[in-house]
């Protein structure tokens, strides 16, 4: 039986101009310039990029506008872009550099109706809600913001439903736990979102074999699948994983060059 058409997408985690990886969100290493690798990832057949500056909230500024700016010149595949969102003008800013949609973690979580702004003035597919989880207990992930900074206290599954009522119409679930363990991902994480939730969920996170694609889907009921390490340091690539995918019957979408 064919499943969903999942989505396979390239995540480029930025730090100032530099592409970057690390585990847990932490160990940050330089892998090399994001443009490059952007189109690289494109060329493979990645059905659409998310980029992601992972201090921007930290330090209030970002690169990214200038980033997605050129990356659209050379990438025809809708860009997804987080990082320092703090208002509609920063959302307008990156729309208008060449984004199609906005993932937002931090200032979601500190004035959600942020969510529900967004989603009216700009479409509710334009509002990814950017959840960072982190397991607390057999039945519990804790939503964390600042890339994997800061403890909120607040359950991810309540969270994961707030968003969707305030009008998000997808979510970036990113397991801090497994991210960059190439382990392969927090199945049941992903299983209490969409078991929670009737908009898409990309499950992000722990991806280190073509298999593990498989079970995020199979198991977890995702709708679309983030990779950045088994990308980045070339253990594999999107037309791999999207003929590994097709070999176990999983419907992936068909990419056309």
């Amino acid at each position: 039986m064919k499943h969903k058409k999942v989505r396979l997408i390239a995540r480029l985690d930025i730090k100032g101009p530099n592409l970057i990886k690390g585990i847990h969100l932490e160990g940050l290493r330089v892998i090399g310039d994001p443009q490059e690798h952007a189109k690289k990832y494109y060329e493979q057949g990645a059905d659409e990029l998310i980029y992601i500056d992972i201090v921007a909230s930290l330090y209030g500024r970002s690169k990214l506008p200038e980033i997605v700016s050129r990356t659209a010149e050379n990438v025809f595949v809708p860009l997804t872009v987080g990082g320092g969102i703090r208002n509609i003008e920063d959302v307008r800013e990156l729309l208008r550099a060449g984004a199609d949609k906005v993932a937002i973690n931090t200032a979601a979580v500190q004035r959600p109706s942020l969510i529900n702004e967004v989603s009216r003035r700009f479409g509710s597919q334009c509002m990814v809600l950017s959840i960072e989880a982190k397991k607390q207990s057999d039945t519990m992930w804790e939503v964390y913001t600042d890339s994997g900074r800061e403890k909120t206290g607040i359950d991810v599954v309540d969270w994961a439903k707030e968003g969707v009522e305030q009008g998000a119409g997808e979510i970036l679930l990113t397991s801090i736990d497994y991210e960059g363990t190439r382990k392969g991902f927090d199945i049941d994480l992903i299983k209490k979102i969409t078991d929670a939730v009737n908009i898409p969920v990309i499950a992000s996170g722990g991806m280190g074999s073509e298999e593990h694609i498989r079970f995020a889907i199979e198991e977890g009921g995702a709708d679309a699948i983030a990779m950045a390490d088994i990308l980045h340091y070339e253990r594999s690539t999107i037309n791999l994983i999207r003929e590994e995918a097709n070999k176990a019957d999983i419907g992936v979408r068909k990419y056309d060059a």
